[in-house]
């Protein structure tokens, strides 16, 4: 049910004296995804992906905690082969490309009584300064400082495909969704907010292990289809399941979503500049895989096509939660944010 942390005291701050996770028991019992900060488990919303809650649990033990909750696994099988890939995947990135990511853990537990859903807590040190995400740091600074969070970002990124292409026959690949707000800006200051050429990043997001061993995934992708509502899972695998995936293996693919991704921020304005940094590096520093320019035009047309996937899923996830919740008077699994401006 678990694995170990770097720090090696996580999961002691959230078992009991008989070792049960007895807080994440009750937080699954008791959580209300419409309004999940009025549980019985006092807790504060710190952010949200698709399918996942991030938050931390009110209490001198785990304030300095980030649990990000998945609850998208129907056996001990799954959720076991899931932390497996997770810890993997963090010490890849770590020690293997030297990506900084936060020390980690994982526990699980049962969400019902008949033990047929199971929920993952990914647990991570807490960032210190909310403001030192990416996406909040380009509201904050200036373009000529955002174009070089970019270029950070880009150097980092660059890691995951020199290993890549470094490691093609051995049969292992890496993934790494790159969005801005995936990253943290090591020693920032929120309150003389500034970006340095050679600030350190540390990449957040590791909950979803993205490597593949001669072509298989360590992850099930199919399990986050969980979200989807039930009669649309068959379309999205059909059609949508492998290209989302591989998408995060494409560094061109990558970039292109991580400066696409400014339009939701309303900042579109500064996209033609952060392109000619893109393109720069990619001519420049990157040269040995051969990337063709990214045009601003493949740039609108990639969010305008992304927005409207995501605004339809979204809409039916809103619909299904009603019949879920309202008509049929069960339990809807995952958060759901309000509209989100894009």
């Amino acid at each position: 049910m678990e694995m170990k942390g770097k720090l090696g005291v996580y999961l002691s701050k959230i078992k009991n004296e008989s070792g049960e996770y007895e807080v994440l028991q009750l937080l699954e019992k008791s959580l209300d995804t419409n309004n999940p900060e009025k549980g019985e488990i006092p807790i504060k919303l710190l952010g949200f992906g698709e399918i996942s809650l991030v938050f931390e649990i009110l209490s001198e033990k785990t304030k300095n905690l980030a649990f990000k909750r998945l609850p998208i696994f129907d056996s001990e099988e799954q959720v076991e082969k899931h932390i497996k890939g997770y810890s993997e995947y963090n010490r890849l990135l770590n020690d293997d490309l030297h990506i900084e990511v936060p020390p980690s853990d994982a526990a699980w537990v049962y969400a019902d009584k008949k033990k047929k859903k199971i929920s993952l807590y990914c647990i991570q040190d807490k960032i210190s300064q909310p403001d030192s995400i990416g996406n909040k740091i380009i509201h904050k600074v200036g373009i000529e400082e955002i174009k070089k969070l970019i270029l950070i970002i880009l150097r980092e990124t660059k890691k995951v495909w020199k290993f890549n292409k470094d490691n093609i026959d051995k049969g292992i690949q890496i993934g790494l969704d790159g969005q801005i707000s995936n990253w943290a800006l090591k020693e920032f200051d929120e309150n003389d907010p500034h970006v340095q050429i050679d600030s350190k990043l540390v990449y957040i997001d590791t909950s979803t292990p993205m490597y593949r061993i001669n072509g298989e995934d360590a992850m099930e992708g199919i399990l986050f289809l969980k979200s989807a509502p039930s009669f649309m899972r068959w379309i999205l695998k059909l059609f949508f399941l492998d290209e989302v995936l591989d998408r995060y293996y494409d560094w061109r693919l990558v970039t292109i979503d991580l400066i696409a991704n400014f339009h939701k921020e309303q900042l579109a304005e500064m996209i033609p500049d952060l392109l000619n940094v893109v393109n720069e590096f990619f001519a420049s520093e990157a040269t040995e895989f051969n990337i063709k320019p990214i045009t601003l035009k493949e740039i609108d047309k990639y969010y305008k096509n992304d927005k409207m996937i995501w605004v339809i899923f979204q809409n039916f996830r809103r619909f299904d939660r009603f019949l879920k919740t309202k008509i049929f008077r069960k339990k809807y699994d995952f958060y759901l944010p309000d509209k989100i401006k894009r």
